[in-house]
């Protein structure tokens, strides 16, 4: 079976593995993003974890690689990051010492052409991984939409409390201060957003706070998604959606409460669990052929 090299890097973590055009994921792998230690070394690292799946091993030799990378991204360059604070970063500081084709893609928008293709699909569809940050990918009519200049899709970024928490973008009051994994954990004073949830279960009343504030700016966020694009569905994906329905009654009351004429759309999980980032890559390394 031939394969390609996938790279996923989000905010905490990358996950690698080798990819076949059915989707298949073998040799798994994952590695901490050293994003504290500042830009340089977290593309320091990527380029060490995609030579080293790009080696021969096994008797499997990839014939490309796929990368995909938070922020603006082009086919050239990762454009910005407001996790990483890169800017203007080409495809081949990533990928030194790869002598493959490479192929350089947005990471929400990879995992939700994955959804797409091998998961639960969809005409008109939201995929929304809520991890270290939170992004979408639009589906429109059977298509991914980037938008005029691929800003498409940043919907951490959408005010939902004007002049409230500071973000990483520079805003205040973002989306992604209140509901992303990595704002809801500094929130409470743990490292995860499934500690906040646990604790929040177990009658904690800050972690209750937190989690509620989190979902109450989540359900803003998605009703106004929802009324401009009107989506059949909206899929939750990333280490966030692993609370299940600790999440997903309250979100769907939430929703129902604010939306004074229409029903929500259906809300649920991704069938592709945390591995629909390092199929969304496969794709990507596919394409690079």
């Amino acid at each position: 079976m031939d394969y390609v090299a996938a790279l996923d890097v989000g905010g905490t973590t990358m996950k690698g593995g080798l990819v076949a055009r059915d989707g298949t994921v073998h040799d798994l792998r994952r590695r901490p993003t050293p994003r504290a230690e500042g830009p340089e070394r977290v593309i320091a690292a990527i380029s060490a974890f995609a030579a080293d799946l790009a080696r021969p091993r096994a008797g499997i030799r990839p014939l490309a690689v796929g990368l995909a990378v938070p922020g603006l991204v082009t086919a050239t360059h990762a454009v910005f990051s407001a996790a990483f604070g890169w800017r203007d970063v080409p495809v081949a500081a990533f990928t030194e010492g790869v002598d493959l084709p490479v192929a350089l893609g947005h990471d929400v928008r990879s995992a939700g052409e994955a959804e797409m293709a091998f998961g639960s699909g969809g005409d008109d569809v939201l995929y929304l991984p809520i991890g270290t940050g939170i992004a979408g990918a639009l589906v429109l009519s059977k298509a991914l939409y980037g938008g005029a200049g691929g800003w498409a899709g940043q919907i951490g970024h959408i005010p939902v409390r004007p002049g409230g928490a500071a973000c990483g973008c520079g805003g205040r009051g973002c989306l992604a201060a209140y509901a992303s994994g990595g704002a809801m954990a500094a929130r409470y004073g743990v490292d995860g957003a499934e500690e906040v949830a646990r604790r929040a279960g177990e009658g904690d009343a800050r972690a209750a706070e937190v989690w509620d504030e989190a979902v109450a700016a989540l359900a803003l966020a998605l009703t106004t998604y929802t009324l401009l694009l009107d989506p059949a569905a909206i899929v939750i994906g990333g280490g966030v959606a692993q609370a299940g329905g600790t999440l997903l009654v309250p979100l769907r009351e939430r929703m129902a409460g604010l939306l004074a004429f229409r029903r929500p759309p259906p809300i649920r999980t991704s069938r592709l669990g945390a591995v629909a980032g390092v199929m969304g890559a496969g794709l990507l390394g596919w394409r690079a052929l």
